[in-house]
């Protein structure tokens, strides 16, 4: 077996210099999204999200990106969730995308709070139909005692919703990232990466800093 300790990648591809940057971070953050998405990065949305309870116990887990712009970044979720609890108990939280095809990493630090109850219908009622009913069936991150509960609930529901057509569940929605700290960081040689990053201030604009790898 290899020694993990010698498992190495060299970064090379560009830099990041701070002539390279946006006047704020949601332009840079567009104009590495587009280069991104031009890469054809597998699932390019997939985005850890970083949540704390309120005496700063820590989890982590991938979510996906549905929305961003100058408000925040958005994604969904069961508010009934261990992310849910937490988020109600402690509304602060942080998002990292890592493309590795472009050898580049954005770290997003800032309040969550709850998308509008339309801004969350729009969005269910463009789901496929059976991530609808998914979304109805589990309990997220609740124990339960085999996989053929949520199974015959999905059924169960099925034959339910093809009377009464689907709604969104009280219990599921959007959230909204709003950003304090954006760090874009850019893999380089020897390991002296490129590291800027934003930082929001009390009068709204956003002040640049390099940061050492």
């Amino acid at each position: 077996m290899k020694n993990i300790a010698d498992l190495r990648k060299e970064y090379s591809i560009q830099n990041l210099s701070e002539t390279d940057l946006e006047p704020n971070p949601y332009l840079q953050f567009n104009k590495w999204w587009d280069e991104a998405i031009q890469t054809e990065i597998e699932e390019v949305n997939a985005m850890t999200l970083a949540t704390a309870t309120r005496a700063g116990i820590p989890s982590a887990r991938v979510v996906l990106l549905k929305e961003y712009s100058e408000k925040g970044f958005v994604f969904f979720s069961n508010y009934e969730s261990d992310k849910g609890h937490e988020l109600a108990q402690n509304p602060n939280a942080c998002l990292v995308f890592y493309w590795k095809e472009l050898e580049r990493q954005v770290r997003i630090s800032g309040n969550v709070e709850k998308i509008s109850a339309d801004e969350s219908d729009a969005y269910f009622l463009s789901r496929p139909t059976d991530s609808q009913i998914g979304a109805w069936a589990s309990p997220q991150s609740r124990v339960i005692a085999s996989r053929s509960i949520i199974e015959e609930k999905v059924l169960e529901l099925k034959k339910e919703f093809s009377v009464t057509g689907i709604s969104r569940p009280p219990h599921w929605g959007g959230y909204i990232v709003k950003p304090v700290f954006v760090e874009f960081w850019q893999g380089r040689p020897s390991r002296l990466h490129d590291r800027l990053k934003y930082s929001l201030q009390d009068n709204g604009e956003w002040k640049t800093e390099r940061l050492a790898p």
